[in-house]
């Protein structure tokens, strides 16, 4: 399996059943290179003019299973989405 096509994958949280978007980078660890977790983007607000969400990012020992199409992890209550909010709301 390729970056890329790992990069191609939902990524649904089995616990809450939510899904959290799709995997845009890895995370390494610098002294034996070996992947330690995906990162998801925060979305964007009002079309990146006022800026991201929090990236989400899930440790390995998190994800329970590869799928064709999926990625499923097993992330506590701390890792979710926000619920969408315009500029106006805090």
């Amino acid at each position: 399996m390729t970056v890329y096509e790992l990069c191609e994958r939902e990524v649904v949280n089995i616990t809450t059943g939510q899904n959290l978007g799709r995997v845009d980078d890895l995370s390494f660890d610098p002294q034996t290179a070996g992947v330690t977790g995906v990162v998801l983007y925060g979305r964007l607000k009002l079309f990146g003019l006022l800026g991201r969400e929090e990236d989400i990012t899930i440790p390995w020992k998190e994800i329970e299973k590869i799928g064709e199409d999926v990625l499923l992890v097993r992330a506590g209550p701390g890792v979710k989405r926000n619920a969408k909010k315009w500029f106006w709301m805090k």
